[in-house]
């Protein structure tokens, strides 16, 4: 039975720092946040007892997507406001949530052959304007919810195309290897939606390997933070170092592995070693990181041979073993086993 599991992009342990500052202005969004998000986490575990319903939609390659506007309320979906056929309008925020889906359905239809979040043309809903400055966007199972963040802090959630995308992909893997959302099963869980968030927004902008930044949520963070993204692949723990927001806790290796019984042990913290092993074996082979490095990872979530409670060590063989069923004994094996033996995971 899959479960859909409440996924935030901007981890807890940031909003908890927030949290606790003194000024209000930057403490109120914060606590708002976080008690809205506890409640919703709640509802999550109480509903996904009944799972998810099997998928009624007809495969297309064509996405359906709809925006509506919360209006600045916490009542979903909202107030329609965007067709599939519709064009382009006045609001910025419905037009980016709107081009975020389709980004990401068309990087699953044209480079894994995927009809939607489900593989049977899932209809993809979003909400815009969702609460008074909430600070968050998040996949709730059913659709996906954009804040306008608090405007000093964290921007318009749209405005990264990554984290449309990461939040979608958390969708991908309820209808599939369904992690568990814990511990190092939960990392992986957060790390494959970094992963391909990323992946969409290098193929929206036609970016190799090499061009990307390979930075999560990059344009999000407000004028007062010093900080460029919410996590970086390519140097796990340096996405951000400000005063408010502490400095970027990710781990590259194991070597620095964080024991935690916060944010469901760490998924979001953890989650930068299987982030780094795959922006090192995209960077090893080059060129278009979602052909290759991408096609392994896409069949390692999705070939049916994921537990859902899935080690770091039993994704790195299995991507190893999902890389010789590929492409054989090449370049390929090599820079895989080569990158989970740099963040200190045993692929064999």
């Amino acid at each position: 039975m899959n479960s859909a599991v409440f996924c935030t992009v901007v981890p807890p342990h940031i909003l908890d720092r927030l949290a606790q500052h003194e000024d209000p202005t930057v403490y109120e969004p914060a606590r708002r946040t976080l008690e809205h998000d506890a409640l919703l986490r709640t509802q999550r575990r109480i509903t996904t007892v009944r799972g998810v319903a099997a998928p009624t939609g007809t495969p297309s390659d064509k996405p359906a997507r709809t925006i509506y506007d919360a209006g600045h309320q916490e009542t979903l979906p909202g107030t329609k406001v965007h067709a599939e056929s519709d064009p382009p309008g006045r609001d910025a925020t419905v037009n980016r949530a709107h081009a975020g889906l389709g980004a990401t359905f068309e990087l699953y239809l044209k480079a894994y052959g995927r009809h939607s979040i489900d593989d049977s043309g899932l209809p993809l809903i979003a909400t815009v304007h969702y609460g008074e400055k909430y600070d968050n966007a998040f996949w709730n199972g059913d659709q996906m919810v954009f804040g306008d963040g608090d405007g000093d802090l964290f921007l318009d959630f749209t405005l990264p195309i990554d984290v449309i995308g990461h939040e979608l992909t958390h969708g991908v893997t309820q209808h599939t290897a369904n992690l568990d959302y814990f511990g190092q099963s939960g990392a992986l869980n957060e790390s494959v939606s970094d992963v391909f968030g990323s992946l969409i927004k290098q193929y929206a902008l036609g970016q190799s390997a090499d061009q990307a930044d390979w930075l999560i949520g990059a344009g999000l963070l407000g004028p007062r933070i010093h900080g460029e993204a919410l996590r970086s692949m390519k140097a796990p723990g340096t996405a951000y170092d400000d005063p408010q927001l502490g400095k970027d806790p990710q781990p590259a290796t194991m070597d620095d592995y964080v024991r935690t019984s916060r944010d469901n042990g760490g998924v979001h913290i953890n989650s930068g070693i299987p982030n780094h092993a795959f922006y090192l074996v995209a960077s090893a082979l080059g060129g278009n990181a979602w052909e290759r490095a991408g096609k392994i990872w896409y069949a390692a979530l999705t070939g049916g041979g994921l537990g859902t409670d899935a080690q770091f060590a039993d994704f790195a063989r299995l991507t190893a073993a999902t890389t010789r069923s590929l492409f054989g004994d090449g370049d390929e094996i090599q820079a895989v086993l080569k990158a989970w033996s740099q963040v200190g995971v045993p692929a064999t």
